[in-house]
């Protein structure tokens, strides 16, 4: 999926360190008025988000989007729990792959599409130590290749 620079709010650079992305999915995001202002000025913070499907319903957890600076008292909470917004058969095939072991369902992207914003989620298995040591081995034997060859 490609994006225009201006249109990408957030990424999750880490995503691609600590999982092996299978698959991405995109959802729109249930939000208040301060919280679309807050991201429409980028303050956002992806590290540490997850999703969560409960009760038929999938939500993004643990992800921070600061307080608006003039939204005073009605300000939203930074860490709440916000509904994804998705189809029940996408919503249904996320519930069995989050019951397997081993997987996972991240934020990888927070990005406006026509004024709304969007989230790209993807379904990663987590990586040992010895898989993101011969990731990083990789793309270094491939940058030196690069840089002699000129490939």
């Amino acid at each position: 999926m490609k994006q225009k620079a201006d249109n990408l709010i957030a990424q999750n650079k880490k995503a691609n360190h600590d999982y092996f992305i299978k698959e991405t999915l995109e959802a729109g995001i249930a939000l208040t008025g301060t919280e679309i202002k807050s991201i429409r000025a980028r303050r956002i913070n992806l590290r540490d988000g997850y999703v969560q499907i409960i009760n038929g319903s999938a939500f993004l957890e643990n992800v921070h989007i600061s307080e608006y600076k003039e939204g005073n008292r009605y300000n939203h909470d930074p860490l709440r729990s916000r509904r994804l917004l998705l189809h029940k058969r996408e919503i249904a095939r996320l519930a069995g792959i989050q019951a397997q072991q081993g997987m996972a369902i991240i934020p990888l992207k927070v990005y406006l599409k026509h004024g709304f914003a969007k989230v790209l989620i993807g379904v990663g298995q987590g990586k040992k130590q010895y898989d993101k040591r011969q990731t990083i081995k990789k793309r270094d034997q491939d940058r030196e290749i690069h840089r002699k060859y000129g490939i």
